[in-house]
């Protein structure tokens, strides 16, 4: 049977091309405004781009602490026994209740100072590793900043990737679980094929929100002295005197944010169609 096209009105179509042509017209101005700051972006889109990189590095590993954290906070807010479930309970409701700039300063100056005094200096300890693998120049002077830094929003966002956990597996039907257990399987493959695979459905999109705004919190990192891209950023604009010329590079360092973050908007609704 062939489909019927549905109807659009006249009006409609006129107001899209209204809109491809405003949007054609903000693209090239947003170009001939590149143009006249050409040589400014030449000059500093290397040193932001590194910066980038930099950036988006210690979102993953921030990301990985973080889905660790969150599982076994989550597994603790769902277990029987009661202490475990205040212990996850004070941990989300803390970190989620104190400003994430106050934890890192606490993570940067407090716990990173108090560890190097007991002695304890990652750089290195990753610098020995580095050695044997023949690769030790990689290790940056600045790698304790960011060391901290990344435990820091590890720390913050496990409490919340915590929440969406949760959230999605409790919204999995109760009624999936008892079938699946009424039918022999166990626990465990009730919840590896079952639960889960219902539960990630549910947990992709705030998932992928919470990497999008760890990513724009690496910003904060900049107290203590991380060289990620708002830093940078901040480091070339603030000599400038001319203010058009620094506001060209805070947009570029927007531009680079923007860069990192679209493609994990548009790979999570690719996800939630393929799923």
């Amino acid at each position: 049977m062939q489909q019927v096209a549905p109807f659009i009105p006249p009006w409609a179509k006129w107001l899209n091309g209204i809109f491809l042509v405003c949007l054609g017209l903000g693209i090239l101005a947003f170009c001939g405004y590149l143009y006249s700051f050409r040589e400014t972006l030449l000059l500093y889109a290397p040193f932001l781009l590194q910066a980038a990189m930099t950036t988006f590095l210690i979102s993953v590993f921030s990301l990985l602490l973080a889905v660790i954290l969150g599982a076994i906070a989550t597994w603790a807010r769902l277990h029987s026994a009661p202490p475990l479930r205040w212990l996850s309970t004070i941990y989300i409701e803390f970190v989620r209740g104190t400003p994430t700039l106050v934890q890192l300063l606490v993570w940067g100056f407090g716990i990173g100072g108090l560890l190097s005094r007991w002695g304890f200096d990652p750089r290195q300890i990753a610098f020995d590793v580095m050695t044997v693998l023949q690769s030790n120049r990689l290790v940056s002077p600045l790698f304790n900043y960011i060391f901290y830094g990344i435990l820091g929003l590890g720390f913050n966002y496990g409490a919340y990737l915590s929440e969406v956990f949760r959230s999605g597996l409790e919204g999995v039907p109760k009624g999936q679980t008892e079938a699946s257990l009424s039918l022999g399987l166990s626990g465990r493959q009730t919840l590896w094929r079952i639960i889960l695979p219902q539960a990630i459905l549910i947990i992709l999109p705030p998932f992928t929100n919470n990497f999008i705004t760890l990513i724009q919190d690496c910003a904060l990192l900049v107290v203590i002295g991380v060289p990620e891209l708002q830093n940078m950023t901040s480091t070339f604009a603030n000599p400038i005197t001319d203010p058009q010329r620094k506001l060209f590079v805070y947009v570029l360092g927007a531009m680079f944010y923007f860069a990192l973050c679209f493609p994990l908007s548009r790979l999570c609704r690719f996800l939630e169609r393929r799923w």
